[in-house]
């Protein structure tokens, strides 16, 4: 019998390696492709009505009294935009703010991944009124507010109750793993749980754990509307529409918003969703389809509020402000 040389051997291995991961690629299920063709139009269809500079990277924000907040995370500042012009307003230096913003009370309020706690910036002066210790358990995680109290999530899963009044945290719930992105609607807190493929619906005045909701694959982002939660799942690029009244999971809408960031929002009859390179995704609540999609590169945050959609291009350093009204 004839010997395989040495390398004649090394061929037939790197052959055979090459069949192998050959097979094994050919059982990975294809990534589904971005965007929605059917309802697509370049970016540029997009008309603002105002556009903002911000410098570093333009990402969170939250409707006050009469301005607009947003973070920056690279230049470690928060800013005030001014509605009805394209000026802005207070600049509060934070390091790093991460994990959304919140608005009650008069107050900003703004989780800082970098001090490892949450801030409370008077509106009106930009002067910090309270420190409060609470380490973001994700710079993609959220806080909100409602019942008299100021709800975020810390390291590891733990959702925080916060006394307004006293600046202090109240009662503490342990939540399952990688749940860190929290919303309050009808009288419950509603929290994304990414780990879980599940919105969890906690009592904030008993501060217990009341519903475990199956939905769409990694749930982030979550928004409230027309009686039902709302949630960006980043498994699979759908949104997951769950009655806020029964806990029922109602639609899954295919988006194609695949890909990591992003954020969804709620006004004027829809829900709208952003991811990078598809800024705009518009969800016509009555009949839970994607029914326009605005493609190009720009997008990554997302707010409704002034009868306007505030729209932060994070790579562009802008933020738009946009009527809803977009043929």
């Amino acid at each position: 019998m004839a010997s395989i040389s040495t390398k004649g051997r090394n061929l037939v291995l790197l052959a055979s390696a090459i069949l192998t991961a050959t097979a094994a690629m050919a059982q990975q299920p294809a990534p589904k492709p971005q965007g929605l063709p059917a309802v697509s139009r370049p970016l540029s269809e997009l008309k603002p009505t105002n556009v903002y500079q911000v410098a570093g990277s333009p990402d969170w924000k939250v409707m006050a009294k009469d301005s607009v907040w947003v973070t920056s995370a690279r230049a470690n500042h928060v800013v005030q935009l001014l509605p009805g012009s394209e000026k802005t307003g207070i600049v509060v230096d934070v390091p790093k703010p991460c994990s959304s913003l919140a608005y009650g009370w008069n107050s900003i309020w703004i989780p800082s991944c970098g001090a490892k706690k949450l801030l409370r910036v008077d509106e009106t002066t930009g002067k910090t009124l309270a420190e409060i210790p609470a380490d973001p358990a994700n710079s993609e995680g959220g806080i909100t507010t409602g019942l008299g109290a100021v709800y975020i999530v810390v390291k590891p899963s733990t959702l925080l109750k916060v006394d307004p009044e006293t600046n202090t945290v109240v009662a503490k719930l342990d939540l399952p793993s990688d749940s860190e992105n929290p919303f309050f609607g009808n009288g419950f807190v509603w929290v994304t749980s990414f780990g879980h493929n599940a919105l969890l619906k906690v009592d904030p005045q008993s501060m217990k754990l009341v519903a475990n909701i199956p939905i769409g694959p990694k749930p982030r982002f979550l928004t409230v509307g027309a009686g039902s939660v709302w949630a960006l799942n980043q498994g699979d690029g759908t949104v997951s529409r769950v009655d806020m009244a029964s806990g029922k999971l109602v639609a899954t809408i295919e988006c194609g918003l695949t890909g990591e960031g992003g954020e969804i929002t709620f006004g004027a009859g829809s829900a709208w969703a952003t991811l990078f390179n598809i800024p705009l995704t518009q969800i016509d609540a009555s009949t839970n389809k994607a029914v326009k999609q605005w493609a190009g590169k720009g997008g990554d945050g997302l707010q409704f509020g002034f009868g306007s959609l505030w729209l932060s291009n994070l790579a562009q350093q802008t933020v738009w402000r946009i009527s809803p009204d977009q043929k």
